[in-house]
């Protein structure tokens, strides 16, 4: 009997009630929890987690590399010190090893830590670590003032965007219920972060949005292929398309998120189970399997 695939959904920062903490991604948790396959049986089995306080080694980060997971799912919510030397050592060998790796931040210096990472770190950018020369060093959204570049505005949080996907149509945008033969909509996000394909690395941008402020287009997901034995992963523009509150607002943000929200992708069930049917497919892909 084929066990279920083990993923492990991680923050960069420590349990926090006014943050986004793992508790604020329980719906994901929940949707890779739900999947069966065709004889029934779980798909995935989900584990959970915040980081230890900072300052030292994750306890769970720091040995990924001997765990049992087969992915890693990794949040980077931080401001710059959410990872250690030993935590990014363990999960570049975690993929080494030929596991998978899903790595997703947000706008400006906001999980700068997955920088040192190998291979997926050199495809993130921020605000003062690895630039990238190829974009506006200028802020897309005009109306969150205290945040700079990079941030694009691809919608409110609440609402969802249609995305772009770059042909040949990646395997993790599949989706033979669609019109099109793929994934059409994610959530949207007033400032998403900035991801692109490092050169020689065997990566590719699958899909991109666009800017409902400038019409400047973005990268969304770069995808790495399996490599010299190494897993496969996937280099995510935000966290934003993974948390409760931009799958339900009604769930509630932490206190400093101040962009009025919206409910569209409440309202359209094309966009909710296009964002449901992309977890899937990327938690299978992570795995070596064709979604």
């Amino acid at each position: 009997m084929n066990r279920p695939i083990r993923i492990l959904l991680q923050t960069t920062i420590p349990p926090a009630a006014d943050d986004w903490s793992i508790a604020r991604f329980s719906l994901l948790a929940r949707s890779l929890r739900e999947q069966r396959g065709a004889d029934g049986r779980p798909l995935f089995e989900v584990t959970a987690r915040d980081r230890d306080p900072p300052g030292v080694a994750d306890s769970v980060l720091s040995t990924l590399d001997q765990s049992e997971f087969d992915q890693l799912w990794l949040f980077a919510v931080d401001v710059g010190d959410g990872l250690t030397v030993e935590d990014c050592s363990a999960i570049s060998k975690f993929r080494r090893l030929g596991r998978g790796l899903m790595v997703t931040r947000d706008h400006m210096d906001l999980g700068c830590s997955i920088c040192a990472l190998d291979g997926v770190g050199a495809a993130h950018h921020f605000h003062t670590k690895n630039v990238d020369p190829d974009v506006p060093h200028v802020r897309d959204d005009p109306y969150t003032t205290s945040i700079s570049w990079p941030n694009f505005h691809s919608g409110a949080n609440g609402d969802y965007q249609q995305i772009q996907v770059h042909a040949p149509p990646h395997p993790v945008l599949s989706d033979s219920a669609s019109p099109t033969g793929a994934i059409r909509f994610l959530p949207s996000h007033p400032h998403e972060g900035d991801v692109s394909a490092p050169p020689d690395s065997g990566a590719r941008v699958i899909a991109s949005g666009t800017s409902k402020v400038t019409g400047v287009a973005f990268n969304i997901a770069v995808a790495f292929e399996s490599r010299g034995g190494s897993g496969r992963a996937i280099a995510q523009s935000t966290f934003h398309h993974f948390t409760d509150y931009n799958w339900d607002t009604r769930v509630g943000a932490p206190s400093f998120v101040s962009e009025p929200p919206g409910d569209a992708i409440l309202r359209t069930p094309a966009a909710s189970a296009d964002t449901r049917r992309y977890v899937r497919n990327v938690a299978l892909w992570l795995a070596g399997k064709d979604p």
